[in-house]
């Protein structure tokens, strides 16, 4: 690729992305050149799941060499969501979990209280986050990375049941009860973990941090509507986390936010207020449309997620008009358009708006098109 650079599904000539600054592109390491993501990029005439899964593998290939850490917004993402798609677009690739195992290796070195400082917690939980969703979508076995990795989880857990954060990056660097999320989520989908941990005396210490953990889950009030829609989905893992009645509710919390186009929209979730602690409220309240804030990718595929993760059929007439809004909103480059909460520079969250309709459309029984027999 001397002379082309690769956008999604396009093909740049060499003398346009040379044209370009640095920080004009979205992911750029190597030969990877993805420009930022805009609200004026194209539609696409159809949908294709080819420019989606070339986005997806590029971007989370490109931040991992070019930042050389665990993001829960690019590569945590991908390790988190891409391992479902294998029925859709084939397995996921092996350098991404490669790159979790050496990460997993160099926080392991670290000290405890370091440990617990800064982005580590996020990075240690995405990391067992991802290890597992491949075990349960790939391997279909519990790996002895994945269950280092959730031991490492607990050990730097605090005593309230959940783990430090920055408090300033929403939606995914954005709280405590976030990560708690994730983590249980983690814990349950790791195949057999669960049962493990709470069968040997060699593992009760794990066990109790569980139990701590699906406590703080049960009795800490959501911050706000995103944070049930995040509990919704955990519970979806973890069956006696809450009782039926407050399933329904939070269900009904989470379909009373759906848009009349069918979708959703990630800032009807949340106070302006509430998200990282209120240092994004100036900026959301700005925004020209902040009365009436447009669907985006990111929501739309998570809430049909959570929805049918909890049992709502894929025949569902609020997810089949979601699912017309996604097959009708994926852009030129194979992103779908979701503007950030927190700066107007790279909207990173495009990418977990990309992965969350491609499970999306899987789980409502639409696949890619299969290639013409010869």
């Amino acid at each position: 690729m001397s002379t082309i650079q690769r956008l999604g599904c396009l093909i740049l000539p060499a003398l346009l992305t040379s044209s370009l600054a640095a920080d004009d592109f979205q992911y750029q390491f190597e030969s990877i050149a993805i420009p930022k993501a805009t609200a004026e990029e194209p539609v696409r005439a159809e949908l294709s799941w080819a420019a989606a899964s070339d986005y997806l593998e590029q971007g989370s290939l490109a931040w991992s060499g070019q930042r050389k850490c665990v993001s829960c917004h690019t590569n945590g993402t991908y390790m988190t969501m891409r391992p479902a798609l294998t029925k859709s677009l084939g397995a996921p690739n092996e350098a991404n979990r490669l790159f979790f195992i050496e990460q997993l290796t160099k926080l392991k070195a670290e000290p405890a209280d370091r440990l617990r400082q800064s982005t580590r917690p996020a990075q240690v939980i995405y990391i067992a986050a991802g290890l597992a969703e491949w075990d349960a979508n790939v391997t279909g076995a519990l790996s002895p990375e994945t269950e280092q990795a959730l031991e490492l989880m607990f050990s730097i857990q605090n005593e309230d049941g959940t783990w430090g954060t920055l408090d300033c990056w929403p939606p995914f660097e954005s709280d405590a009860y976030h990560e708690a999320t994730v983590a249980a989520m983690a814990a349950a989908t790791a195949p057999g973990w669960i049962t493990r941990v709470s069968q040997s005396p060699e593992t009760a210490a794990q066990f109790t941090a569980l139990q701590k953990l699906q406590n703080y889950l049960r009795t800490q009030p959501p911050l706000h509507d995103y944070s049930r829609v995040l509990l919704l989905w955990s519970a979806a893992r973890m069956p006696d986390l809450l009782t039926e009645q407050q399933r329904t509710e939070l269900m009904q919390s989470l379909t009373q936010h759906q848009k009349a186009d069918g979708s959703w929209s990630i800032r009807s979730f949340a106070a302006p207020e509430a998200w990282g602690g209120g240092n994004r409220a100036e900026k959301l309240r700005a925004e020209t449309d902040f009365q009436d804030p447009p669907g985006d990718g990111h929501m739309t595929g998570l809430a049909i997620i959570v929805l049918r993760e909890n049992g709502v059929p894929a025949s569902d007439e609020r997810l089949q008009k979601a699912i017309q809004w996604l097959k009708t909103s994926q852009r030129e480059s194979g992103r779908w358009w979701t503007r950030s909460l927190n700066t107007d520079s790279w909207h990173f969250i495009t990418y977990s708006g990309t992965a969350y309709p491609l499970l999306a459309l899987q789980m409502c029984n639409e696949t890619p098109p299969q290639p013409a027999a010869q």
